[in-house]
């Protein structure tokens, strides 16, 4: 269990503590009027057993204040948000991250993507992921184990040659610009891109620099099978599964895929990038 999800469920053992000392109940007398066992208050007061959102109702209605119950259930969606810190996630390197995302990726079967900043991982030559996966170790001060995470990466893009699978992704375009890496590996990484259009599995969108938007860029995230998003910032991993999280990503989605352009569009775009980004 991560350090993170554990504070959290702390955080709301201790909200669950003070509703009941308002109410002037000793845990003993509120577990009889629950009808539960005193071990059961005890666990989720300590943060030692993670409460149900019908254990939370039951909660608030028995210490009297049955408005808490909306405010409970916020707290335990934003614990099962399952915000993951990356220095955490990196203690023993890239790779198992990556390894993760394998399996993950292999049991989706259709995903909504965006990415602002760079070249998604779905996507990466090798080249380009070896950059990213360096720098990061530099950032992150974690274990250098580049070669490793860079394998692991390119087992994940064998997805893309499964059937039944469809990824719809989209770029800002900057993005074909960000000289993360030399410039012969961002121009073979631009070259992937182009050889990606047209493939059965994915539908590659390009939100031109300049065209009229609903909103703005905004950060990545990606929509898996529309169960679940994951959102990368620079210290945190978090994932989202409620109901209106899962409409409001789809509708930023929507929005920009509006503003995308696709097939030669798209083409053409990323060769004015890999023109303007030809090594010299």
């Amino acid at each position: 269990m991560s350090t993170d999800f554990q504070s959290a469920r702390v955080a709301l053992g201790a909200r669950l503590r003070e509703l009941r000392a308002e109410a002037g109940e000793n845990g003993k007398d509120f577990a009889a009027r629950l009808g539960w066992q005193r071990s059961k208050v005890s666990r989720l007061e300590n943060g030692k057993q993670t409460a149900t959102a019908d254990d939370l109702t039951a909660w608030a209605a028995a210490a009297g204040v049955p408005e808490q119950a909306a405010d409970l259930a916020s707290r335990l969606r934003g614990l099962e948000s399952q915000q993951r810190s990356w220095r955490r996630q990196l203690t023993a390197g890239n790779r198992p991250v990556q390894d993760r995302y394998v399996v993950e990726y292999q049991q989706t079967a259709t995903m909504r993507g965006y990415e602002a900043t760079v070249i998604p991982g779905l996507f990466q030559t090798p080249d380009y992921a070896r950059h990213l996966f360096a720098k990061n170790a530099v950032v992150m001060q974690s274990p250098r184990d580049t070669e490793a995470a860079v394998a692991a990466r390119m087992r994940r893009q064998e997805v893309l040659y499964e059937a039944g699978k469809l990824f719809r992704v989209l770029l800002w375009e900057g993005a074909l610009h960000a000289l993360v890496c030399p410039r012969e590996v961002m121009a073979g990484q631009l070259d992937r891109l182009v050889g990606l259009i047209g493939m059965s599995t994915v539908e590659l969108g390009i939100v031109p620099l300049g065209a009229p938007l609903e909103l703005t860029p905004k950060h990545g995230f990606w929509i898996f099978d529309e169960e679940r998003v994951i959102v990368e910032t620079i210290n945190t991993e978090l994932s989202f599964d409620s109901p209106d999280d899962l409409a409001l990503y789809g509708r930023v989605w929507d929005a920009l895929n509006a503003a995308a352009g696709y097939g030669a569009q798209a083409h053409r775009l990323i060769a004015r990038a890999r023109h303007l980004i030809a090594p010299a």
